[in-house]
């Protein structure tokens, strides 16, 4: 018996240490390689835009566009941000407003639904449940008329309301939170949350919001980046006086000759604060993330 201990404790060692050392181990030629393509192909129609925005008119009639960036992207933002039918800081400042209580909303009505669906008991919750994904499939345009018909009654056409309000909740967001509250969140913390004497409010607020944190910094941040590129709805319901940055950009190439330096200096300058979001925030959603999904 003792030989036998003995036998089924070295391999057990040996495969704890081939565990580790798969999970230490780098990636090899092909990771790397994997990995430099995916930077190129993101990198590459960044840098193209670039050197679009960084020339001329008179630059942009060549065949052979040069691989070294020009200097007049300073001129071309300038232009831009001092353009009178653009109104750019209005417009950013809108697409801030819009962009950020859109996201908080959309987390925390989803977060609220998500908790409900994956942690309460209710009648008709699968049903329910399987109606709110099935909206996904219905395609934005085939709304837009009734909607546009309520913002026109209501009197919000022209306002940031009209863009705010049908993007208050998504579809997606009560399945994204659904999906990891189920997994996410033990049932035995909330029945120990109601012996302690939390109610319903209580509960979700100091447990099942906490422990969505991981989730919701990302739904936050697809909310948001989604928010701020949108057009379609922007551009039929607001007007150019109070538009969102993507609308107001539009307005660059509404002339019969499009300099597409100038545009391209507008995409890149709205590009920017994205950028800057992903810099500043990349490193915590990716520790959340990290945190959220260790267990025990």
């Amino acid at each position: 018996m003792t030989a036998e201990r003995l036998t089924t404790r070295g391999r057990v060692s040996r495969r704890r240490r081939r565990g580790s050392a798969d999970l230490t181990s780098r990636p090899g030629f092909l990771g790397y390689g994997l990995l430099v393509a995916t930077l190129l192909g993101a990198v590459l129609p960044m840098y193209w835009a670039f050197l679009i925005a960084s020339g001329d008119s008179s630059s942009l009639n060549n065949v052979n566009l040069p691989w070294w960036p020009g200097g007049n992207f300073i001129a071309n933002a300038l232009n831009v941000v001092n353009n009178d039918r653009v109104f750019f800081w209005k417009a950013v400042l809108n697409s801030i407003i819009v962009s950020t209580v859109t996201a908080a909303s959309v987390v925390f009505f989803s977060t609220l639904a998500g908790y409900a669906f994956a942690k309460l008991r209710f009648r008709g919750s699968r049903g329910l449940f399987v109606f709110v994904i099935a909206t996904t499939a219905v395609p934005t345009q085939l709304g837009v008329i009734p909607l546009f018909i309520v913002m026109a009654q209501l009197g919000w056409t022209g306002t940031l309301g009209a863009v705010i309000v049908p993007a208050l909740v998504t579809a997606f967001g009560v399945f994204w939170m659904t999906q990891y509250l189920s997994s996410a969140l033990p049932d035995e913390l909330i029945e120990a949350g109601r012996i302690d004497g939390a109610n319903m409010i209580k509960t979700f607020w100091y447990i099942g919001f906490p422990a969505a944190r991981p989730a919701a910094a990302m739904l936050a941040l697809f909310t948001f980046i989604a928010t701020w590129t949108n057009f379609f709805w922007p551009f039929i319901v607001l007007d150019q006086n109070n538009p969102t940055l993507p609308v107001a950009l539009s307005q660059l190439q509404a002339n019969y000759f499009v300099d597409y330096s100038i545009v391209l200096a507008g995409v890149l300058l709205a590009t920017l604060p994205l950028l800057v979001l992903f810099i500043v925030a990349g490193r915590q959603l990716v520790t959340g993330i990290m945190q959220g999904a260790v267990k025990g």
